[in-house]
């Protein structure tokens, strides 16, 4: 790989982790703003979840691709979203 393709591929890495990271800022935000008592707050919480979500599966496949090109290992994930259904009794 010559110098021009190995600063590419440092660059594409660096985008990819910065955006990884913001993505689990925001999710973290979002979680907060569900326990507001707005209810338009926990509306719109819950859809910037959900795209979240789409952004994550994104950032997977790029990430699945990074390590094809470089052999660095995608980061640990943190950040990932699970959905849990609560009942009342």
């Amino acid at each position: 790989m010559n110098a021009k393709e190995q600063q590419l591929t440092e660059l594409l890495t660096l985008t990819s982790r910065t955006i990884t990271h913001m993505t689990a800022a925001m999710t973290a935000l979002s979680f907060d703003l569900l326990r507001s008592d707005d209810g338009g707050v926990r509306s719109a919480a819950s859809k910037m979840i959900t795209r979240l979500g789409a952004v994550s599966q994104e950032l997977d496949q790029q990430w699945a691709l990074i390590s094809e090109l470089t052999g660095i290992q995608a980061p640990d994930r943190h950040d990932t979203i699970e959905e849990v259904q609560l009942h009342t009794a």
